[in-house]
């Protein structure tokens, strides 16, 4: 009798190499999931459901009320089911942007909002998750962090296309929530600034080129800037978290100067420091389980 055995053992290395390369099957998103991302294999996308995303208070995120508010408000109108604008976060670097969107999410997702996170380089995909989503009866979110775009870059005109360019149009239950560090989302040359009759690059008129990297700001209805804090507002952040870690008073006043060279070690006083430093202060104090 014939020896299979070499035969199968070629069979399953086979199969392992093109399980590897063929697309995985898609099955339907947990749609109980308070929020998701959107992964791509093989080419393909699929919703992945969150179930347990990292929680954040409105109350918890300091020294930034009136973006707070604004977003709160628009986020209220647009889960009750009226006229709301996509949002742009924009600003100085660890001063609670991307904080606001999820403590935006944990405020309303029993009202039904759902969050969708998506990479910059799969904004090609805006498409297919704008499809999937458009029958369901939450509201959805898609939430793009740290954004900005270099020359060339496929996802800038998909984004923009999704924002206020599409002959389909934005399904009334999906806004794009995005932050970064630059308000203009792509980068600009000083040579740009200057209306010449000719440029280096062969455009005819760079100013308009200029006008083009600005417009996908512009789509953006609602701005939203951030700056950096100063010293009582850094300070009063982190007395803030100091309390939530179970520090009295006495010794949140008596961790001022170390939260100062905290700070300065770290070349910042930002709203993302503050966190980190009541972790360690309140971590190095608490007594051990």
């Amino acid at each position: 009798m014939t020896d299979l055995t070499p035969l199968l053992e070629r069979l399953d290395r086979l199969y392992a190499r093109l399980d590897a390369v063929l697309p995985a099957p898609t099955f339907p998103p947990d749609w109980s999931a308070p929020a998701f991302r959107w992964r791509t294999r093989a080419g393909r996308g699929f919703l992945e459901a969150v179930p347990h995303p990292h929680r954040i208070l409105l109350s918890d995120l300091q020294a930034v009320e009136d973006q707070k508010q604004r977003i709160e408000q628009n986020t209220r109108q647009f889960v009750q089911g009226r006229p709301a604008n996509n949002v742009l976060l924009t600003g100085a670097r660890g001063t609670g942007k991307s904080s606001l969107v999820k403590a935006v999410l944990d405020s309303f997702a029993r009202r039904g909002l759902r969050l969708i996170e998506v990479d910059k380089n799969d904004l090609l995909h805006l498409p297919d998750i704008v499809a999937l989503i458009a029958p369901r009866r939450e509201k959805f979110i898609v939430f793009c962090d740290d954004l900005s775009f270099e020359v060339g870059e496929p996802g800038y005109k998909a984004l923009k296309s999704a924002l206020d360019g599409s002959i389909s149009g934005m399904p009334d239950n999906l806004l794009i929530y995005a932050t970064s560090n630059r308000r203009h989302l792509m980068p600009e040359k000083m040579a740009e600034n200057l209306e010449a009759g000719h440029s280096e690059t062969g455009d005819i008129r760079p100013g308009e080129t200029t006008e083009e990297k600005v417009s996908l700001a512009e789509r953006f209805g609602l701005w939203l800037s951030f700056y950096p804090f100063g010293q009582d507002e850094y300070l009063a952040i982190c007395a803030h978290w100091l309390a939530q870690y179970g520090c009295v008073p006495e010794t949140i006043l008596a961790a001022r100067q170390e939260a100062l060279q905290w700070a300065l070690a770290r070349g910042s006083r930002s709203g993302r420091v503050a966190w980190q430093f009541a972790r360690d202060f309140a971590g190095r104090r608490a007594r051990p389980r």
